[in-house]
């Protein structure tokens, strides 16, 4: 159950909000100004904190940068009357997840809340690698001795003093982020934000105010400026995850601001300048979109300047022991168990799994055996493992290619649809569990359903 502390000196809002939230599952408390904020803060540690601007004595953004002193994993929510494209960029910059008006719509807010909440848990994820493992290799947030490791390291600090964009290559669960905030936190940039951006968790029709930001009026409901994330990264890095799902119309803009350096915000004709450096990930391969006309060729050029592949963990099996022991640890102390270490058999197994979901998928495993172990040692028993792992022991339909062969992209677009609907029947048709199931975000479920025109 999520933590959330409410801070507002209007009671009414205070109370809404503080009912809202619990009725939709979370535990909440609410102070009534920063400074009984802050002394709550110091007593126990809250998930997200909502918070108005404009406050007697401590006000929102000082309150933001007091928040993240005591607990930078903690996410921070603005609610203002008095928004300003100023206002925003200093919010974010400080660190804020986002910025809302008082007169927000409540459904927005919910989404909000929900996305910094999973964002936090991205961040949570990013933490376990932070500190030492004995006879473990480590550099910045990453964990491995493994030669794939080391050259990945090598590179990172090769690449962090130049300006060249990037493009991290690698399955899911393999660290991409970990590794762009490595290049940003050894960068001349360090000082400046580091923004992310997930291109397949945000719909098309969003997805362009969330670049490059709005003027008021531009559309219904845009009541006032709102900075882009280009804008708010400005000076500093911008982290495109999953580069291979953006849209065509979003491929020819951000050709324009890495070739140009400048954009516009939506309903504007002014161009803005920044000054940014772009990171790109993606777990697709991209040279085979470029071949298929869905990604341009003179983009995909752009951004791969400089490549690095992370291996996946099952050819870096060496690690496994390191990261294991690490994650132990780690969950031990966050359960208040008094579990120390894996047996040799265990470790074994671990070995020879292949790990299709890489480093956050063996992270997954540790955690539920420390939470499911009643010793202090993980036994055999207590690992849960997928009895599919082996990617090459998957079996491959018979496809009957004919003379003219087949259309992949449909074949692909049948096997997601499938998926999803299977997805939605196991959910008794909730989307929100349908998603979950699937591991994707609930605004890309609906972008997926949208798009294969699936009747729920």
């Amino acid at each position: 159950m999520a933590k959330i502390l409410v801070v507002d000196d209007d009671q009414g809002m205070r109370e809404f909000l503080g009912i809202m939230l619990t009725r939709e599952g979370y535990k909440v408390k609410t102070a009534s100004g920063g400074k009984e904020a802050l002394s709550l803060c110091g007593k126990r540690k809250f998930d997200l904190v909502i918070t108005d601007l404009k406050m007697p004595r401590i006000d929102g953004i000082d309150l933001l940068k007091a928040i993240k002193e005591i607990s930078p994993e903690t996410m921070v929510i603005l609610i203002t009357g008095y928004a300003s494209g100023e206002t925003a960029v200093a919010a974010m910059k400080e660190g804020a997840f986002d910025y809302l008006e008082k007169n927000f719509d409540v459904e927005d807010l919910k989404s909000t809340v929900k996305d910094a909440l999973g964002k936090k848990g991205i961040n949570e994820e990013n933490v376990l690698f932070m500190k030492g493992v004995e006879d473990a290799v480590s550099f910045e947030k990453m964990i491995g001795k493994s030669r794939g490791m080391m050259n990945v390291y090598s590179l990172v600090k090769k690449v962090a003093d130049t300006s060249a964009n990037v493009l991290i290559l690698g399955e899911s669960g393999t660290g991409k982020e970990l590794v762009s905030k490595a290049i940003h936190e050894n960068s001349p940039r360090k000082n400046k934000p580091f923004v992310v951006i997930n291109c397949g968790g945000i719909p098309e029709n969003l997805l362009e105010s969330e670049f490059f930001g709005y003027i008021k009026g531009s559309f219904s409901g845009a009541y006032t400026d709102k900075p882009g994330l280009f804008e708010v990264a400005n000076g500093g890095t911008i982290f495109l995850d999953e580069i291979g799902e953006l849209y065509p119309l979003l491929q020819v803009k951000l050709l324009r601001v890495v070739q140009e350096k400048t954009f516009r915000r939506l309903g504007s004709s002014e161009d803005i300048k920044v000054d940014v450096r772009i990171i790109s990930a993606t777990n697709q391969n991209l040279e085979e979109k470029v071949k298929s006309g869905e990604f341009r060729e003179d983009l995909y050029y752009r951004l791969n300047v400089i490549p690095i592949k992370i291996p996946p963990l099952r050819d870096r099996k060496e690690d496994i022991p390191l990261l294991t022991e690490y994650f132990i640890e780690e969950y031990s102390k966050e359960f208040g168990k008094e579990v120390k270490k894996i047996s040799p058999y265990a470790l074994q197994l671990l070995m020879e799994y292949p790990f299709p979901g890489n480093v956050r998928e063996l992270q997954n495993i540790v955690e539920r055996s420390v939470a499911l172990e009643t010793g202090n040692i993980i036994l055999p028993e207590s690992l849960v493992m997928s009895d599919k792992g082996d990617p090459d022991s998957e079996s491959v339909p018979d496809v009957d290619f004919g003379e003219e062969g087949i259309s992949l992209n449909d074949e692909m677009k049948r096997i997601e649809k499938l998926f999803i609907e299977k997805a939605l029947k196991k959910a008794n048709y909730s989307k929100t569990k349908a998603a979950r199931y699937l591991n994707v975000s609930y605004d890309s479920f609906l972008y997926r359903l949208e798009k294969l025109d699936i009747k729920e």
